[in-house]
Protein backbone atom coordinates (compact mmCIF):
# COMPACT_ATOMS: atom_id res chain seq x y z
CA UNK A 1 0.00 0.00 0.00
CA UNK A 2 2.81 2.47 0.94
CA UNK A 3 6.02 2.36 -0.86
CA UNK A 4 9.04 4.45 0.21
CA UNK A 5 12.27 3.99 -1.66
CA UNK A 6 15.48 6.07 -1.05
CA UNK A 7 13.98 8.88 0.72
CA UNK A 8 16.15 11.42 1.59
CA UNK A 9 15.86 15.35 3.32
CA UNK A 10 18.79 17.70 3.43
CA UNK A 11 18.71 21.47 4.68
CA UNK A 12 21.76 22.78 2.85
CA UNK A 13 25.13 20.46 4.38
CA UNK A 14 22.48 18.84 6.46
CA UNK A 15 21.04 15.44 5.92
CA UNK A 16 17.66 15.54 7.70
CA UNK A 17 16.78 12.06 6.73
CA UNK A 18 18.72 9.34 4.15
CA UNK A 19 17.79 6.98 1.84
CA UNK A 20 15.32 5.41 4.23
CA UNK A 21 13.36 2.80 2.45
CA UNK A 22 10.38 0.69 3.39
CA UNK A 23 6.73 -0.84 2.77
CA UNK A 24 3.83 -0.99 4.60
CA UNK A 25 0.72 -3.10 3.89
CA UNK A 26 -3.19 -2.79 4.49
CA UNK A 27 -4.12 -2.61 8.29
CA UNK A 28 -0.43 -2.22 9.47
CA UNK A 29 0.28 -0.85 12.50
CA UNK A 30 3.93 0.54 12.25
CA UNK A 31 5.71 2.37 15.02
CA UNK A 32 8.05 4.80 13.97
CA UNK A 33 10.69 4.98 16.50
CA UNK A 34 13.85 6.92 17.68
CA UNK A 35 15.39 9.81 19.97
CA UNK A 36 14.18 13.41 18.89
CA UNK A 37 16.09 15.25 15.95
CA UNK A 38 16.40 11.06 14.56
CA UNK A 39 14.25 12.63 11.45
CA UNK A 40 10.90 10.51 12.19
CA UNK A 41 8.76 13.96 12.17
CA UNK A 42 10.69 15.02 8.56
CA UNK A 43 9.53 11.12 7.27
CA UNK A 44 6.30 11.99 8.33
CA UNK A 45 5.64 15.07 6.63
CA UNK A 46 7.42 13.95 3.37
CA UNK A 47 4.83 11.23 3.40
CA UNK A 48 1.97 13.48 3.74
CA UNK A 49 2.92 15.86 1.21
CA UNK A 50 4.00 18.25 3.17
CA UNK A 51 7.65 18.56 2.70
CA UNK A 52 9.11 17.84 -0.20
CA UNK A 53 11.99 15.01 -0.61
CA UNK A 54 15.27 16.04 -1.81
CA UNK A 55 15.82 12.76 -3.31
CA UNK A 56 13.61 9.83 -3.39
CA UNK A 57 10.53 7.94 -4.02
CA UNK A 58 6.86 7.71 -2.22
CA UNK A 59 3.70 5.53 -3.25
CA UNK A 60 0.45 5.36 -2.25
CA UNK A 61 -2.10 2.93 -3.58
CA UNK A 62 0.23 2.94 -6.93
CA UNK A 63 -0.07 6.96 -6.89
CA UNK A 64 3.38 8.77 -6.61
CA UNK A 65 3.17 11.96 -4.69
CA UNK A 66 4.90 14.21 -6.81
CA UNK A 67 2.21 13.44 -9.51
CA UNK A 68 -0.89 12.74 -7.37
CA UNK A 69 -0.59 14.77 -4.07
CA UNK A 70 -4.13 15.97 -4.17
CA UNK A 71 -5.10 12.02 -4.39
CA UNK A 72 -3.03 11.04 -1.76
CA UNK A 73 -3.22 13.22 0.78
CA UNK A 74 -7.79 12.81 0.48
CA UNK A 75 -6.64 9.28 1.87
CA UNK A 76 -4.59 10.19 4.55
CA UNK A 77 -5.42 11.16 8.41
CA UNK A 78 -2.34 13.10 9.98
CA UNK A 79 -2.04 14.13 13.32
CA UNK A 80 1.38 16.60 13.17
CA UNK A 81 3.49 17.13 15.74
CA UNK A 82 2.24 19.35 18.56
CA UNK A 83 -1.32 19.49 17.22
CA UNK A 84 -1.91 22.82 16.00
CA UNK A 85 -5.18 23.52 16.88
CA UNK A 86 -7.78 27.15 16.76
CA UNK A 87 -7.65 28.40 20.12
CA UNK A 88 -10.34 30.58 19.77
CA UNK A 89 -12.75 27.97 18.24
CA UNK A 90 -14.66 25.26 19.89
CA UNK A 91 -14.11 21.50 19.25
CA UNK A 92 -17.44 21.41 17.18
CA UNK A 93 -16.31 24.13 15.17
CA UNK A 94 -12.84 23.22 14.73
CA UNK A 95 -14.42 19.82 13.48
CA UNK A 96 -16.72 21.60 11.09
CA UNK A 97 -14.14 23.69 9.28
CA UNK A 98 -11.78 20.62 9.31
CA UNK A 99 -15.13 18.41 7.44
CA UNK A 100 -15.16 22.05 5.30
CA UNK A 101 -11.11 21.33 4.73
CA UNK A 102 -11.63 17.61 3.77
CA UNK A 103 -14.55 18.47 1.37
CA UNK A 104 -17.11 16.18 3.27
CA UNK A 105 -20.23 17.32 2.03
CA UNK A 106 -22.50 19.07 4.06
CA UNK A 107 -25.28 16.70 4.67
CA UNK A 108 -22.31 13.72 5.83
CA UNK A 109 -20.72 16.16 8.16
CA UNK A 110 -23.04 15.64 11.47
CA UNK A 111 -22.74 11.90 11.73
CA UNK A 112 -19.09 12.12 11.06
CA UNK A 113 -18.55 14.66 13.45
CA UNK A 114 -20.48 12.62 16.06
CA UNK A 115 -19.08 9.92 15.21
CA UNK A 116 -15.27 11.00 15.58
CA UNK A 117 -16.27 12.52 19.01
CA UNK A 118 -17.63 9.49 20.34
CA UNK A 119 -14.43 7.30 19.45
CA UNK A 120 -12.09 9.88 21.22
CA UNK A 121 -13.89 10.39 23.83
CA UNK A 122 -14.57 14.28 23.89
CA UNK A 123 -18.35 14.15 24.34
CA UNK A 124 -18.46 15.88 27.75
CA UNK A 125 -16.14 18.63 26.15
CA UNK A 126 -17.43 19.18 22.57
CA UNK A 127 -19.35 22.82 23.19
CA UNK A 128 -15.74 24.04 24.86
CA UNK A 129 -13.38 26.34 23.18
CA UNK A 130 -9.98 24.56 23.38
CA UNK A 131 -8.03 27.39 24.42
CA UNK A 132 -9.30 26.38 28.00
CA UNK A 133 -8.73 22.77 27.08
CA UNK A 134 -6.10 20.64 28.71
CA UNK A 135 -3.17 19.47 25.87
CA UNK A 136 -4.82 16.41 26.54
CA UNK A 137 -8.09 17.34 25.16
CA UNK A 138 -6.42 19.16 22.25
CA UNK A 139 -4.42 16.13 21.27
CA UNK A 140 -7.58 14.09 21.04
CA UNK A 141 -9.40 16.44 19.26
CA UNK A 142 -6.18 16.79 16.97
CA UNK A 143 -6.75 12.66 16.52
CA UNK A 144 -10.80 13.14 15.97
CA UNK A 145 -9.98 15.58 13.33
CA UNK A 146 -7.31 13.04 11.04
CA UNK A 147 -9.76 10.47 11.74
CA UNK A 148 -12.64 12.48 10.81
CA UNK A 149 -12.91 11.79 6.97
CA UNK A 150 -12.27 7.79 7.52
CA UNK A 151 -8.74 8.02 5.78
CA UNK A 152 -7.40 4.50 4.32
CA UNK A 153 -3.61 5.62 6.06
CA UNK A 154 -3.58 7.46 9.61
CA UNK A 155 -0.23 9.20 10.39
CA UNK A 156 -0.20 10.04 13.83
CA UNK A 157 3.05 11.92 14.91
CA UNK A 158 3.46 11.96 18.96
CA UNK A 159 -0.18 10.79 19.55
CA UNK A 160 -0.26 10.22 23.30
CA UNK A 161 2.41 13.62 23.90
CA UNK A 162 0.21 15.10 27.03
CA UNK A 163 -1.93 12.27 28.08
CA UNK A 164 -2.89 10.98 31.47
CA UNK A 165 -2.32 7.00 31.76
CA UNK A 166 -6.41 6.47 31.54
CA UNK A 167 -6.11 8.84 28.35
CA UNK A 168 -2.88 6.72 26.74
CA UNK A 169 -4.74 3.45 27.17
CA UNK A 170 -7.86 4.85 25.51
CA UNK A 171 -5.90 5.77 22.45
CA UNK A 172 -4.02 2.45 22.51
CA UNK A 173 -7.53 1.28 22.06
CA UNK A 174 -8.17 3.27 19.47
CA UNK A 175 -5.75 3.10 17.18
CA UNK A 176 -5.94 -1.39 17.75
CA UNK A 177 -9.76 -0.80 16.45
CA UNK A 178 -8.83 1.89 13.80
CA UNK A 179 -6.35 -0.22 12.48
CA UNK A 180 -8.75 -3.53 11.03
CA UNK A 181 -9.78 -0.96 8.38
CA UNK A 182 -6.40 1.78 8.28
CA UNK A 183 -3.18 1.58 8.10
CA UNK A 184 -1.67 3.75 10.78
CA UNK A 185 1.71 5.28 11.14
CA UNK A 186 2.87 6.44 14.37
CA UNK A 187 6.04 8.05 15.21
CA UNK A 188 7.36 8.15 18.86
CA UNK A 189 10.11 7.92 21.10
CA UNK A 190 8.78 6.09 23.88
CA UNK A 191 9.38 2.46 23.79
CA UNK A 192 6.75 1.25 25.84
CA UNK A 193 4.38 2.73 23.01
CA UNK A 194 5.54 1.00 20.22
CA UNK A 195 5.57 -2.11 22.39
CA UNK A 196 1.98 -1.76 23.22
CA UNK A 197 0.46 -0.81 20.07
CA UNK A 198 3.01 -1.47 17.08
CA UNK A 199 2.93 -4.93 14.94
CA UNK A 200 6.14 -3.48 13.36
CA UNK A 201 8.84 -1.03 14.42
CA UNK A 202 11.30 0.89 12.14
CA UNK A 203 14.21 2.60 14.54
CA UNK A 204 15.68 5.73 12.95
CA UNK A 205 18.90 6.70 14.10
CA UNK A 206 20.69 10.16 12.39
CA UNK A 207 17.91 10.37 9.61
CA UNK A 208 18.97 6.55 8.45
CA UNK A 209 17.29 2.89 8.99
CA UNK A 210 18.62 1.29 11.85
CA UNK A 211 15.94 -1.71 11.88
CA UNK A 212 12.68 -2.88 10.41
CA UNK A 213 11.45 -6.13 12.06
CA UNK A 214 8.15 -7.31 13.59
CA UNK A 215 7.89 -6.18 17.12
CA UNK A 216 7.40 -10.11 18.39
CA UNK A 217 10.60 -11.19 16.37
CA UNK A 218 12.59 -9.01 18.37
CA UNK A 219 12.09 -10.90 21.27
CA UNK A 220 13.80 -13.43 20.02
CA UNK A 221 17.52 -14.34 20.65
CA UNK A 222 19.90 -16.21 19.74
CA UNK A 223 21.80 -15.92 23.00
CA UNK A 224 21.66 -18.92 25.30
CA UNK A 225 23.03 -17.87 28.70
CA UNK A 226 24.28 -20.96 31.05
CA UNK A 227 25.65 -21.10 34.76
CA UNK A 228 27.63 -24.26 35.83
CA UNK A 229 30.51 -24.96 38.41
CA UNK A 230 32.76 -26.42 35.60
CA UNK A 231 36.27 -25.22 34.92
CA UNK A 232 36.17 -21.85 32.43
CA UNK A 233 38.92 -24.38 29.79
CA UNK A 234 36.80 -26.95 29.90
CA UNK A 235 32.77 -25.81 29.55
CA UNK A 236 34.40 -23.87 26.33
CA UNK A 237 36.08 -26.46 24.95
CA UNK A 238 32.61 -28.75 25.76
CA UNK A 239 30.17 -25.48 24.41
CA UNK A 240 31.86 -25.34 21.65
CA UNK A 241 32.04 -29.01 20.31
CA UNK A 242 28.56 -28.68 19.71
CA UNK A 243 27.65 -28.20 15.52
CA UNK A 244 24.60 -25.44 15.97
CA UNK A 245 27.23 -23.22 18.63
CA UNK A 246 28.52 -20.97 16.26
CA UNK A 247 30.56 -19.45 19.67
CA UNK A 248 31.15 -19.33 23.42
CA UNK A 249 32.59 -17.37 25.44
CA UNK A 250 32.91 -16.91 29.74
CA UNK A 251 31.45 -13.39 30.83
CA UNK A 252 32.21 -13.92 34.58
CA UNK A 253 32.96 -16.86 36.81
CA UNK A 254 30.89 -19.87 36.14
CA UNK A 255 29.20 -17.92 33.74
CA UNK A 256 29.00 -18.49 29.79
CA UNK A 257 27.31 -16.96 27.04
CA UNK A 258 26.77 -19.28 23.66
CA UNK A 259 25.77 -17.90 20.19
CA UNK A 260 23.74 -20.30 18.49
CA UNK A 261 23.52 -20.28 14.73
CA UNK A 262 20.64 -19.18 12.58
CA UNK A 263 19.79 -22.28 11.84
CA UNK A 264 19.66 -23.96 15.16
CA UNK A 265 16.35 -25.44 16.95
CA UNK A 266 17.01 -23.22 19.94
CA UNK A 267 15.22 -25.77 22.44
CA UNK A 268 16.85 -28.93 20.96
CA UNK A 269 20.30 -27.22 21.16
CA UNK A 270 19.27 -26.22 24.71
CA UNK A 271 18.12 -29.79 25.63
CA UNK A 272 21.76 -31.21 24.34
CA UNK A 273 24.00 -29.06 26.53
CA UNK A 274 22.11 -29.34 29.96
CA UNK A 275 22.69 -33.22 28.76
CA UNK A 276 26.54 -32.85 28.01
CA UNK A 277 26.61 -31.14 31.10
CA UNK A 278 24.93 -33.73 32.96
CA UNK A 279 27.57 -36.06 31.42
CA UNK A 280 30.40 -34.60 32.55
CA UNK A 281 28.91 -34.29 36.13
CA UNK A 282 28.98 -31.15 36.55
CA UNK A 283 26.15 -28.91 38.43
CA UNK A 284 23.86 -26.76 35.90
CA UNK A 285 23.08 -23.75 37.55
CA UNK A 286 21.16 -22.19 35.03
CA UNK A 287 20.42 -22.70 31.67
CA UNK A 288 18.05 -20.01 29.39
CA UNK A 289 17.74 -17.97 26.40
CA UNK A 290 18.92 -13.95 26.75
CA UNK A 291 15.75 -11.91 27.89
CA UNK A 292 15.37 -9.03 24.54
CA UNK A 293 12.98 -6.62 24.04
CA UNK A 294 12.29 -3.10 22.42
CA UNK A 295 14.30 -1.67 25.37
CA UNK A 296 17.32 -3.98 24.94
CA UNK A 297 17.39 -3.69 20.98
CA UNK A 298 17.00 0.03 20.80
CA UNK A 299 19.82 0.30 23.39
CA UNK A 300 22.01 -1.51 21.62
CA UNK A 301 21.18 0.19 17.92
CA UNK A 302 21.85 3.65 20.21
CA UNK A 303 25.27 2.41 21.09
CA UNK A 304 26.43 0.85 18.15
CA UNK A 305 28.47 3.21 15.74
CA UNK A 306 26.69 2.22 12.17
CA UNK A 307 23.27 1.85 11.14
CA UNK A 308 21.65 -2.03 10.24
CA UNK A 309 22.21 -2.53 6.28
Amino acid sequence: MIKVEHLTRKYGDFTAVDKVSFAIGQGEIVGLLGHNGAGKTTIMKMMTGYLEPTEGNITIDGLDISKDRRKIQKKIGYLPENCPVYPEMTVLDYLEYSATLHGIAQQDRPALIREAVARTALEAKASKQLATLSRGYRQRTGVAQAILHKPDILILDEPTNGLDPTQIQHMRTLIAELARTTTVIISTHILQEVQAICDRVIIIKDGAMALDAQVDGLQQSSKLLISTDAEADSALELFQSFSHVASATAIRDQQFELKLNADADGKATAAALAKGIHDQDWQLFALHFESRNLETVFAEISERGGVAS
